[in-house]
């Protein structure tokens, strides 16, 4: 790998339970040969699975609609199941600039890789945040509003869930994909020593941004049956702003409050260096971006 232009993308697919599964997705990436798999997460409880690949402009969105390719090929939405609210086979397809690229960049190759999808695939498409294309799918919660379900029982009939490119109905067995392009965001979740999901929920809503919490945190609480436990479940869409360990904080002193402990902490994908803390618990130096970038150009 060279050192010039990068472009990060972290497609989200319904699969957690079927390793062998992820590894086919994750070498339909690196079939395009300046493409490198930096990272991969497989969640049985959510059902789902995060692959992070840089590549440069000219072939991430080759690479990305390979992913999509092989995941709608093996994965099958009618028997799917899991925690995680979701579309499709891919779920989310987000573009992200990391080096000499920039965001208008990103919004070009998430337009150029949706129009792909929908024209190859068959997959209707919605393009969120700086990628969308009307300002109610800016957030891509609105998008996945009641998944996938409601999604195919109004894509027919409801003119606001008409896709921005691809058929007016869900794909047999892929359903529906977002694809977007959009700043760093960090997914990171806390498990609490609790199977009381009500107290999962009721730290989520504290400190849920648009319920008047930190700023620009999302998060759900989510049970992990596997486990026995709970966990509350967060994207950090402004790490600059709000960290993770203001939110580990925040959370540690809620849980107290509620009865209960932190377990363990879980980074999903890869974070930049400057979002790290590394005098915190959840310090990983296998999970910054930037370390994996090095590891990838050694290789």
């Amino acid at each position: 790998m060279t050192s010039g232009a990068l472009v990060e993308c972290v497609p989200n697919f319904s699969e957690g339970r079927r390793p062998e599964i992820v590894r086919q997705i994750a070498d339909s990436i690196t079939t395009i040969e300046s493409a490198c798999v930096l990272d991969t997460h497989i969640d049985p409880d959510h059902n789902r699975s995060v692959i992070t690949f840089v590549a440069p402009p000219e072939a991430v969105v080759r690479a990305a609609v390979n992913a999509v390719r092989r995941a709608s090929d093996l994965i099958d939405m009618r028997t799917h199941h899991g925690e995680h609210p979701r579309l499709g086979a891919t779920d989310v397809l987000p573009f992200v600039p990391v080096h000499r690229v920039t965001m208008d960049d990103c919004v070009r190759i998430a337009h150029e890789a949706g129009r792909f999808i929908a024209r190859d695939l068959s997959i209707p498409v919605y393009f969120y945040e700086r990628a969308a294309l009307r300002e109610e799918r800016v957030n891509l919660e609105d998008v996945r509003r009641g998944a996938l379900e409601l999604l195919r029982a109004q894509i027919t009939t409801h003119p606001d869930r008409a896709p921005d490119v691809g058929p007016r109905q869900v794909h047999e067995s892929a359903g529906a994909i977002a694809v977007g392009a959009r700043p760093f965001l960090i997914a990171f979740n806390v498990v609490l020593r609790t199977d009381d999901i009500a107290i999962a929920r009721q730290i989520a809503r504290t400190i849920r941004a648009r319920n008047g919490g930190l700023p620009f945190v999302k998060a759900l609480g989510l049970r992990l049956h596997t486990r026995g436990l709970v966990q509350v479940s967060m994207n950090l869409v402004n790490y600059e702003v709000t960290g993770m360990t203001a939110v580990y904080d925040v959370i540690h002193r809620e849980a107290e409050r509620l009865g209960a402990e932190i377990d363990s902490t879980e980074i999903v994908g890869l974070v930049p260096r400057a979002a790290m803390d590394p005098t915190a618990p959840f310090f990983s130096e296998s999970k910054i971006l930037e370390h994996q970038i090095e590891q990838c150009k050694s290789v």
